[in-house]
Order: structure tokens, then sequence, then C-alpha cells
């Protein structure tokens, strides 16, 4: 199978030439699908906290993974502009004018432009971003350790400022300072998308940016032989020294740790998961295989997982399908074909029905804009078509709600929730609790609640895994292992906020051994 969508003349080929083409049978995920873009490896691999535009992919190593000859230039220098076209070049998909791509312009990504457009700011940063503006590229031109190391002083930057809202609590919705009275001005929602005033005199404004801070960050003066000569003696004769073995991979980013399992087998000739696993038990052995697994293939295995057997889990189908970008649902499905050789979509179908599957296969689709332009007469008339479809008639359009909240950027929904509230007094989310039920209720739920506000989204689910009898230890090391390198910090400050207690001692609580120590690490606490 190869591991690239459809490509038109003068697109970057992806993964870049160099990658490993595995291939079975010759059949392609998507054969019958239209072309899509190349993926952006940018997208993958550790990002810092620079600012960036939502919504933020998460760091994922490349996929797949790095061929065992080396490690590869990551990420691969384009040969043409960025993805999608600068705001000059007239947005993505056209406005208007004929088919995909353009029909002029000179191919696809145009020549020029970049992501985000240049009045965002651009990404990377000029400079203080990751990797840093001295010392080279990335990798380094020169031999060294791989990944180049980031400067010190901490992550993210202390110009970062302060959390969106004080004190945490969830995101309102308000007129902004000095707004005309009526609602014709209003404040961007306090939630970690907001900040920015839209007023309808406005065409359109580019949403604030928000720094999210992991708690797993590239180790400084990183060193895989030596990590993977620590893994040994560790795990080597009588015993299992288990505080080594934490103290190596809890402080590693994924990326580092499949470099280390390189090393390790590069040098003893051994499969490091395979050693974990034999000289490791329970939940602890779960959480480092977990840590061990490449991101996208891990996702792609929790979602086969979730439908495999008899009955479904939809609460792991909506917390992954309904939070991720364009990009990582792509490569995530990638992933699924690649180890199950069978599509997503397929399963997606057959294990979910009615208006929850739709939902799920429009978000496998992933098609949303990703544009982030806010244009306050579009939001107002998407909340005026939400009110027609749900609340101003009998029964519920499902397919109007299914639409806009499955298509529209993040930046605009947010706008879109802020004039429903104006419009009605109250909330979306009561309306969708309303209007819909089960899974398509939930689902609809975890969109919004995402949009809104992901680090309170993920706390909630952080609580829904260790409230009440038992563990879901599945969903628990699932949501540590996958946002302690992304915006931990932020959700242990709203699990703090909105639960009364901090997420230490809640994990503290329900779990023991060495896997409570290794999820404590994980989330940068102390046992």
């Amino acid at each position: 199978m190869s591991y690239q969508s459809g490509q038109r003349p003068g697109a970057p080929s992806y993964p870049p030439q160099g990658y490993p083409q595995q291939t079975q049978g010759g059949a392609q995920p998507y054969p019958n699908s239209p072309a899509y873009p190349p993926l952006n490896p940018n997208s993958f691999g550790y990002n810092s906290g620079a600012p960036m535009q939502m919504p933020q992919p998460m760091p994922m190593p490349t996929y797949p993974p790095s061929a065992p000859a080396g490690y590869p230039s990551y990420p691969p220098q384009p040969s043409s502009g960025g993805y999608p076209p600068s705001a000059s070049s007239g947005g993505y998909p056209p406005a208007s004018g004929g088919g995909y791509p353009p029909a002029s312009g000179g191919g696809y990504p145009p020549p020029s432009g970049g992501y985000p457009p240049a009045s965002a700011g651009g990404y990377p940063p000029p400079s203080g971003g990751y990797p840093p503006a001295s010392g080279g590229g990335y990798p380094p031109a020169s031999s060294g350790s791989y990944p180049p190391q980031p400067s010190r002083g901490g992550y993210p930057p202390a110009s970062s400022g302060g959390h969106p809202h004080a004190g945490g609590s969830p995101s309102h919705y308000h007129s902004a300072p000095g707004a005309p009275p009526g609602g014709q001005g209003y404040q961007g929602p306090t939630g970690p998308y907001g900040g920015v005033s839209y007023t309808h005199s406005t065409p359109s404004m580019q949403p604030a940016r928000l720094k999210r801070t992991p708690t797993v960050v590239p180790m400084a003066g990183f060193n895989p032989r030596a990590d993977a000569e620590v893994l040994r003696k560790a795990m080597k004769g009588f015993g299992t020294d288990e505080k080594a073995i934490i103290n190596v991979l809890a402080h590693r980013t994924n990326q580092q740790r499949l470099q280390i399992a390189f090393e390790f087998k590069t040098l003893y000739g051994k499969d490091l998961v395979k050693d974990l696993k034999s000289e490791t038990t329970g939940n602890f052995e779960n959480v480092l295989v977990a840590m061990m697994t490449p991101l996208p293939e891990y996702y792609a295995q929790e979602l086969h997982d979730a439908m495999a057997g008899a009955g479904t889990d939809e609460d792991v189908l909506i917390e992954i399908m309904c939070t991720k970008s364009n990009e990582e649902i792509m490569v995530i499905r990638q992933a699924y074909q690649k180890i199950y050789h069978r599509s997503l979509e397929q399963d997606l179908k057959g294990d979910t029905g009615g208006t929850f599957k739709r939902l799920m296969v429009s978000l496998c689709n992933a098609c949303r804009d990703e544009s982030m332009a806010v244009n306050p007469d579009a939001a107002r008339a998407d909340a005026q078509a939400l009110l027609r479809a749900g609340e101003l008639r009998l029964g519920t359009d499902e397919s109007t709600f299914n639409a806009i909240l499955c298509q529209r950027n993040w930046a605009h929904l947010q706008c879109v929730f802020q004039e429903y509230e104006r419009l009605t007094g109250h909330d979306i989310e009561k309306a969708i609790k309303n209007e819909f039920s089960g899974e398509a209720e939930q689902g609809l739920l975890a969109v919004v609640r995402s949009i809104k506000n992901q680090a309170a989204y993920f706390a909630k689910c952080l609580n829904k895994s260790m409230k009440g009898l038992g563990t879901n230890d599945r969903d628990l090391i699932r949501l540590v292992v996958t946002r302690s390198e992304i915006d931990m910090v932020e959700i242990k400050r709203e699990y703090q906020a909105k639960y009364g207690e901090s997420l230490a001692d809640a994990i503290k609580g329900d779990t023991s051994g060495h896997y409570k120590k290794c999820l404590l690490h994980l989330i940068g606490e102390q046992p």
C-alpha cells in the first residue's frame, strides 16, 4: 500500500522520497476517492509553545516511521509554497471560478503563500520557536544529536502569558466592552481560542492564537544510544529496575522513544517493546506499550478495538474523531488501512447507525474548513440556520447540524455559538441536548466542547475515566499518554478548577505501584 493520497502534477509526494513504501497487494486505502492535497509533514512531529492557529495538530511522528537506515531529514523541505494557499490567493477551496485544483494558478500548492497566511504572523515564528532560530536546521546539517536540542528556559516561553481565562471556568460569551447595544459587537469566547473582538462592521478577523503547554517535551542533550543502554541494564539479569525505565521513557517524547527503540535493536538485536512486555505486567506494561507505539498506529488501534467484537465503545470514537484536525484524521486513517487492511470509514459505517453514523463519516472525511477566517454575517446566518433546524420546527433537521458543525472552521463556529446564545438566550449545548439523544447527542456535544475549550473537554474525559467504582484504565492511559505532549498543563488547571482536586491527587487515589508513578511523571508531577 502506498502512503500517499492522489498526487497532481507539481505536488510534492507524501511521504517524502526515501521513506519505505510498503505495499499490500497494491491496494490503495481510498482508490475511488478524489485526489487530496498532500499531507503537510510539518504538521507532525514536535511543536513548541510558539503561537499556533487552531485546530492544532497533536505532536505525532511521521507516518510511516522512519526507515531503519539512518534518520531521514525531518521535516522535508517543501519544494513550493504552503498549504492552504494564503488569503491573497483566494483561499481553499476557491470561492468561485471552477473546480479543484483551480483551472489557473500554476498547480497546487500555489507558488507563493504559506500556512497560516502571512497576516497571521506566520508559523514557525521568525525567532524563538522550535527548533531554535540559531543552531542550524532540523536535523542539523552536521553530526550531532537528533533532534536538535531546544534552548533552555522552559516551555513555553515565559512571554506566553497566562491561561486564556482566569480561574479555569468554562468559557462564556459576552458583549465586547464598549460594544453598541443590541449585541452589534461581540467579544470572542474566553475559551482557549478566544480573546478577539468580532463586530458586524468587520468582514473577517483572524482569531487569537493559543500557546499550549505540554508536560513531556524533547529531552535536552538527547542521546538515544545512552538511553538504550540504560534500558538494557534495567531489564538484564534477575529483576527489573522499573524506576530506571520510568525515568527514561516518561521523560522522552514519542518520537524520541521510537529512536531509542531503533538504537536498542541496533545494539542488542532485540525488540525493546517485547523486552518491556516480558519484564512488566498489568497496567504498567500497558502504559509502557502505549508510550512506545507511534501515535498514528496507537489511535488506529484504539479505534479498531472500540469497534471490535460485540458492542461498540462510542466514547472512544467520540473522543478521537471529534477532536482531531483534518491532517490528523487522514494520517490515522492511513495507519488504520495499513494495519487492518480495511478503511476506517467502512468500519465506522458498520458499527454505528443513524445520525451518529453520519457524524462519524463526515468527520472521517476530513473536509473541515481550516482557513480560520471569521465573517460575523456568515456566523449569524449559520446560527439562524441551526435555530430553524431545531428549536423553531417540529422535529429536527439533523443534516443542518451535521453540515455546520463538521465543515465550518473552529474560529467561525465559536462566533456561531456566541450568536446562537444572543438569539436564544441559552447555550448551543442546551439546544443539542433538547434536539438529540444517545451517541449523536454526545458526539455533537464533544465537537462543541472541544471547540470552546479543548483543555476543559479533556479534563472532563479524565474525570469520567476515574469517577465511580473502578477505573477505566485504558481511557486513562490513552488520555495521559497523548495529551502529555500537547496541553497537559492546561488540562491540569481545568481539572483543579472544575473538580476541586488536582489531577495528580485523582490519579494517586485510583492507581497504584509503578503504573501510578509512570502516569504522574507523564503529567509532570512527582509520585
